[in-house]
């Protein structure tokens, strides 16, 4: 409800609509959100059907000249439709552009601007180089934490939670890849639009509070699981080819590795009993934000 407040308090002068699809959420969002913004276009899924599916069902109906992504655990500010809009149309050689993304403690989401995770740079951010080394850019090829949060420059990567795509730059590379089904659609999508000769751009002249949930709470299983199957998905399509099977087969295995350390983690963890506010915003923290309802702006 947050999420579509804060489209509808933008200060913009560019017309939009709003298509939001909900992947059969558990609780009376659906009803709600009908009563009280009735002129939302909402899908409602009879089934989860994943993150990439439910926004391709949006991006088929949509009319824009552009699309943007839209989690709906996240509130933007007054101006941020209008200063984006207006970045891409200064920007004709942009496919893709994202804001600066905070996180409810202030912090930055550090996935709203991130390299592609090449084997190195995948390497040296699951065993922590990145961390001990945070101004080395060979230790930071994925998080990219040695450039400074507010300039803006080319990335190769946004983060789903907001992504703002010309619709020209989709209608060439086609939507999200449905094999992806909650998490690494975003990082596939940016590689082909790359891949197509448009660029990807970080502006952090605005931004938006993403309230995800804490790291310290216990994620189903299938969170941990779709999270790491995403990296293998994601290097078997675009890097398998480019490596020999000595590397092929030592990403697979850290892949295997991290998936069961994760798994251990996950395990130690105590449930929370109550839910935190953004856990109560979505309807599941984190996961929902992901699966259970994804607002759509079409500019």
């Amino acid at each position: 409800m947050d999420c579509l407040r804060s489209v509808y308090d933008s200060e913009t002068k560019f017309f939009y609509e709003i298509i939001l699809i909900d992947n059969n959420s558990r609780d009376d969002s659906v009803e709600r959100i009908s009563q009280e913004f009735p002129g939302v276009m909402l899908i409602a899924n009879s089934e989860n059907v994943g993150f990439a599916r439910a926004n391709n069902q949006g991006m088929e109906v949509a009319s824009g000249r552009y699309v943007l992504l839209l989690n709906s655990d996240t509130v933007v500010r007054r101006d941020t439709l209008e200063t984006m809009v207006s970045f891409m149309d200064s920007r004709p050689d942009l496919g893709a552009s994202g804001c600066k993304v905070i996180l409810p403690d202030g912090s930055l989401d550090k996935a709203c601007k991130r390299g592609f995770p090449t084997p190195s740079a995948s390497f040296y951010y699951a065993f922590g180089f990145s961390k001990l080394f945070p101004d080395r850019p060979r230790f930071n090829g994925y998080q990219l934490g040695y450039l400074d949060p507010d300039q803006d420059y080319p990335v190769d990567c946004l983060v789903g939670a907001f992504m703002l795509l010309r619709r020209k730059t989709i209608d060439q590379v086609g939507g999200l890849d449905e094999d992806f089904f909650m998490y690494g659609e975003d990082l596939d999508w940016c590689f082909r639009i790359k891949e197509a000769g448009w660029g990807i751009y970080y502006y952090p002249q605005t931004s938006i509070v993403h309230l995800k949930g804490g790291s310290a709470r216990r994620r189903p299983f299938k969170i941990v699981y779709e999270f790491h199957r995403a990296m293998f998905l994601f290097h078997r399509k675009h890097y398998s080819k480019r490596y020999n099977s000595m590397i092929n087969g030592a990403v697979y295995a850290g892949v295997g590795v991290k998936f069961m350390l994760s798994l251990v983690r996950n395990a130690l963890i105590r449930p929370r009993s109550v839910p935190s506010p953004a856990q109560t915003l979505t309807g599941s923290g984190e996961s929902g934000s992901r699966t259970e309802s994804n607002a759509e702006v079409r500019l």
